[in-house]
């Protein structure tokens, strides 16, 4: 006999039916057990009568989160005992057989509730079991959804979904790399990606002209709320474009994504307001504006163009450095002004930022696909010329091998489906996140690794007691 999932349960009244699932709940009253019993569909009440001896027999030891498969008939429940509020409240399964696949130990904390109650450190610890309570199954589940429609949509726009690597080279543009040692050559390393951005500017050099992807992103820097050391965006670059058409084509997908699977939120302003960055300084005092009208609504959603970002700012050293990437390209009427370094405090970049209820959902710019450009930014932020033939000789490179103009914008995707689902913290969102400290609790990471690992890879841990 097949396996029947509890959701189709209600299409097999008066048949004989195989359910596999978990223990929810056990209610033991003598000669009968009533046992909840829950897949990933759904969850169903079962009960074992006086008549199937082995059954009872087998139920005796069951408690909560064990493992079972159990044959039996889905009967309409008696009148009285219907539940009009459940799903399959008004049926139930009569076991006449029944197998435990495994045991469980006695959960730590009950994954029933949502989870709210308990500290994050045991829900990390235990990740495996907190996932399994239905506000988690819920948001990862609906991230799932989410993320497929957004697949189907950038298909329809003739995007290509290509992934970038891992392993890529450290260059001086934002956060702390994370790096990894080579072990074939000795005192050289990889580094993690901080973001695509040089690889989907290299596949614009490629001529694939529409790229996304769904990407892993790593940056070794202090941890909030919002952020993790390894976070996912997602991401995509468009050739012969306009920042007009990148801000349509995500506005677009911003309302199919809330309409077709959030119907119950609804979208402040439609077209999405616009406000420069400069406005939204003097006007809400930050380049990241909540303009909800009632902020006490946790259905509503108000979405929000900043435009027109200066393009460099000064350290606290007093030299220049960007505002978001040193890849943006300048507002065509400021391009003189970069060519020749000068007014460097009034030049913008073509940048737009999305906000989302006072949080920063997505940034892109339209890119500099010149060389000389690029070489322009770099020089302003004080990088010599054999540090930008050393480390972004591969892009100058590329650009020069006739490189279409371009643009394009990368999302926070777990920011995104944080607010989405009504959370608070985006590990909420993610199925196995860090902690505020960047521990991974239920693997036990960062951990020491051998003396044999260390000796493959030239490295050794220096002593600090030794001095």
């Amino acid at each position: 006999m097949n396996r029947t999932l509890i959701k189709n349960l209600k299409e097999k009244r008066g048949e004989e039916v195989m359910v596999s699932g978990w223990i929810d709940t056990r209610r033991d009253q003598g000669k009968i057990i009533f046992l909840d019993i829950r897949d990933v569909s759904g969850k169903i009440q079962t009960v074992i009568l006086p008549n199937h001896d082995e059954a009872l027999e087998a139920a005796k030891d069951l408690r909560t989160e064990w493992v079972v498969k159990v044959t039996g008939k889905v009967n309409q429940r008696p009148e009285k005992n219907r539940n009009t509020d459940q799903d399959n409240g008004d049926i139930e399964l009569e076991i006449f057989s029944l197998e435990i696949l495994n045991s469980a130990e006695t959960p730590v904390f009950d994954t029933g509730s949502d989870g709210k109650e308990i500290g994050d450190e045991v829900r990390l610890e235990n990740r495996y079991l907190d996932l399994r309570r239905p506000r988690m199954q819920n948001n990862i589940r609906m991230r799932h959804k989410v993320a497929k429609l957004v697949r189907y949509i950038l298909d329809q726009e003739n995007f290509v979904e290509i992934e970038t690597p891992y392993l890529t080279k450290s260059t001086p543009e934002g956060a702390r790399d994370y790096i990894v040692p080579s072990r074939l050559y000795p005192g050289k390393f990889y580094a993690l990606p901080q973001s695509p951005q040089q690889h989907k500017q290299l596949l614009m050099s490629a001529g694939f002209e529409n790229y996304f992807q769904f990407a892993r992103c790593m940056r070794d820097e202090d941890t909030r709320g919002d952020r993790q050391p390894e976070f996912t965006q997602l991401d995509l670059e468009k050739s012969f474009t306009t920042e007009e058409e990148i801000i349509n084509l995500n506005e677009k997908i911003f309302i199919e994504i809330v309409s077709t699977l959030y119907p119950e939120k609804k979208i402040q302003q439609i077209p999405f307001p616009r406000i420069t960055y400069k406005e939204a300084l003097e006007k809400y005092g930050s380049d990241r504006p909540d303009i909800r009208e009632d902020k006490n609504n946790p259905n509503l959603l108000a979405f929000v163009w900043v435009t027109d970002f200066p393009f460099f700012e000064k350290t606290n050293e007093g030299k220049w450095t960007f505002t978001h990437n040193p890849f943006s390209a300048p507002k065509l009427e400021h391009i003189e002004n970069l060519k020749e370094k000068k007014e460097i405090e009034n030049i913008q970049a073509a940048q737009y930022d999305i906000v989302l209820n006072g949080f920063e959902i997505g940034g892109g710019s339209m890119r500099n696909h010149k060389p000389e450009l690029l070489s322009a930014v770099l020089e302003i932020i004080g990088h010599s010329s054999e540090n930008i033939k050393k480390n972004f000789g591969h892009m100058l490179k590329a650009l020069a091998s006739g490189t279409p103009p371009h643009g394009g914008i990368a999302w926070g995707f777990d920011r995104f489906m944080m607010i989405l689902q009504n959370e608070s913290n985006i590990r909420e969102v993610i199925a196995f996140p860090k902690t505020g400290e960047g521990k991974d609790l239920m693997m036990n990471a960062p951990s020491e690794v051998s003396e044999n690992q260390l000796k493959d890879l030239n490295i050794k841990i220096k002593d600090e007691s030794s001095g």
